[in-house]
């Protein structure tokens, strides 16, 4: 029982903040017994729902994977933010000039948003390879330059004026994601995310690259001592966690989007953060994460919409969890009991 001790903490973390929520409903609805239906079944209600659930929970995936391998590495770093915004905006520039045919076109926007992110993200970790640079410092900095560049690009060089809002021309339909599921707007970004999934899993725990990683980010100076490169392996786990944030942009402006309408940073890479912290760093993890987050969200929308309950409840949820599984003592003691059982069962 004790190996699921992660498992077991992040469960009543979740269980903890829903009973909270629960509580807070009960105080101040009209109608407690009925909101907290609509919360808990509005996103299985109907397949539309459940289509917003799975679209949510896609780019979710992207950045959670992508925050999992840094934070693997020992790199706390929250840079996919920014990555996620300009990848999907070099995705629509291929997606609205180039001209390619139906299967290459997605390909090549997502291949360059992938590159771009990449080349980005090495940045930072090269400033903490070679220098020692504090990468949550440095990276939340490259958030704020990445989303002014990109907010530029937008306003000057791809801009609709005949939109009336702040959004670029038309993608291509060539362009666009195919559709997986009628009725819903599941896209093949879906299927993408998954085999990005399973060959992260792969790679982290069945490659000696994988084992440098993991070892680097338990305790980087036994590492260099035991000859593994660290300073590689940071650049190398920057330039692939970058290639997927990128990817996710690229996905999701892709999938969801007929035009480039993010006007500021869409939030999915700090989210990313958290997905990862539900998963415990395991990218298997990362998809059962990445949909309850998404599960809690649109039930919150619904419950807004259906109640008088606002959405913003689901913020209180997210920040007990957090509190509880970054807090390093909560259920401490039941930890160290079962130890001591263990012990005296081993004699």
């Amino acid at each position: 029982m004790l190996k699921y001790f992660d498992v077991i903490r992040t469960l009543v973390s979740v269980a903890i903040a829903l009973v909270i929520a629960f509580l807070i409903i009960a105080m101040i609805s009209d109608q407690p017994l009925e909101t907290i239906s609509i919360f808990l079944l509005g996103p299985i209600s109907t397949t539309a729902q459940i289509g917003n659930v799975v679209e949510m929970s896609i780019p979710l995936m992207f950045t959670g994977l992508s925050v999992v391998l840094l934070f693997r590495s020992g790199m706390f770093n929250l840079g996919a933010e920014g990555l996620f915004f300009i990848s999907g905006l070099v995705a629509a520039i291929i997606a609205i000039y180039a001209s390619m045919s139906g299967f290459i076109h997605p390909v090549a926007a997502i291949l360059a948003g992938s590159m771009v992110g990449a080349l980005l993200s090495v940045i930072p970790g090269i400033m903490k390879a070679k220098w020692n640079a504090d990468v949550l410092v440095t990276s939340l900095m490259f958030n704020s330059i990445l989303s002014g560049i990109g907010l530029y690009i937008l306003n000057y060089h791809l801009r609709d004026a005949a939109a009336f809002s702040n959004v670029s021309f038309k993608f291509q339909e060539t362009a666009r994601l195919a559709n997986l599921i009628p009725g819903t707007r599941i896209h093949t970004g879906l299927i993408l995310v998954l085999l990005c999934i399973v060959a992260t899993h792969y790679f982290m725990y069945h490659t000696r690259w994988g084992y440098e990683l993991r070892m680097t980010g338990s305790n980087r100076a036994f590492a260099e001592f035991s000859g593994i490169k660290t300073a590689r392996v940071i650049i190398t786990v920057h330039l692939i966690a970058g290639f997927l944030a990128g990817m996710g942009g690229a996905v999701e402006v892709l999938g969801m989007y007929s035009r480039f309408q993010w006007s500021s940073l869409p939030g999915y890479g700090l989210d990313g953060a958290l997905v990862a912290l539900l998963a415990k760093n395991n990218p298997l993890s990362v998809v059962g994460a990445a949909l309850f987050l998404a599960y809690i969200r649109i039930g919150a929308d619904q419950m807004s919409i259906m109640s008088d309950v606002p959405a913003e409840l689901v913020s209180i949820i997210q920040a007990i969890i957090i509190l509880l599984i970054s807090a390093e003592q909560f259920l401490k003691m039941w930890k160290n009991r079962q130890l001591l059982k263990e012990a005296e069962k081993l004699g």
